[in-house]
């Protein structure tokens, strides 16, 4: 990957294409780190419509355990949407070129220590699993609110609930049949739009069927590889803004 490429998937100054890849890549890791917590505690992460389901019925039913559980991953997503943008408008006011990357590499240091600790922590049940979804609903509100407002709101990675309806929407006006009418204007397929939710669908996908494939291989070592391509998407914009720190603290501004 070119450096400048690097730079500008999450440089503050956002383009179409600059948005899809990112967004692309980000499903990828989001498809994997689903599966492989699947895998590991028999739960989607990333579904906060299920697991709001789920609390809503365990209270019916009485259910206490399972609706606290819930519950904490509920909290668990919202904090870390909180904490991403915490830290993205931390970095914009002070004009840092790393303001969208701070958050992926706090989600890739997150995957790197459940890739390194987790098959260590599995023997210890009753704190092994909260902890895992808990700790793993927490990266998905980072990423998903990290992508959320470079996108503004067009681009989701996380779940593919929105991105599915979204193509159907696509795929209804691609196929729509347009009969002269001259008092309505023609139905038209947003088509740049369309190729990008048909690939992270695609990236989602792909990613879930990799992030299952490696787990079953090496177990939780399988979210190392998702870690290491967050921190090279995010790594560069960092690596410049400590250079400018630094040259600021050797040159001082009127020496």
């Amino acid at each position: 990957m070119r450096i400048q490429y690097a730079r500008d998937l999450t440089s503050p100054d956002r383009s179409t294409v600059a948005n899809r890849h990112l967004g692309v890549s980000l499903a990828f890791v989001a498809g994997g780190a689903n599966a492989g917590a699947f895998l590991a505690v028999r739960q989607y992460t990333s579904h906060m419509t299920g697991i709001v389901s789920t609390m809503a019925d365990s209270l019916a039913l009485g259910d206490t355990p399972v609706a606290l559980a819930s519950a904490g991953a509920l909290l668990s997503f919202i904090l870390g949407a909180m904490t991403s943008a915490m830290m993205i408008n931390f970095a914009r006011r002070r004009s840092l070129l790393s303001t969208y990357s701070l958050p992926l590499l706090l989600e890739a240091a997150l995957l790197l220590i459940f890739g390194v600790l987790g098959a260590r922590l599995t023997s210890i049940h009753a704190l092994f699993i909260p902890a895992t979804v808990m700790l793993l609903c927490f990266t998905m509100g980072l990423q998903n609110a990290v992508i959320t407002k470079i996108s503004q709101a067009e681009i989701r990675t996380t779940h593919m609930t929105g991105v599915i309806t979204d193509l159907g929407i696509e795929l209804g006006k691609l196929l729509y049949w347009n009969r002269v009418h001259r008092a309505a204007e023609p139905v038209l397929a947003d088509r740049v739009r369309l190729t990008t939710l048909v690939l992270l669908l695609l990236a989602f996908v792909t990613g879930g069927s990799l992030g299952a494939l490696g787990f079953k291989a090496v177990g939780f070592l399988a979210t190392i590889p998702l870690a290491l391509i967050l921190v090279v998407l995010s790594l560069i914009p960092v690596i410049d803004d400590l250079r400018r720190v630094l040259r600021s603290t050797q040159f001082p501004a009127g020496s």
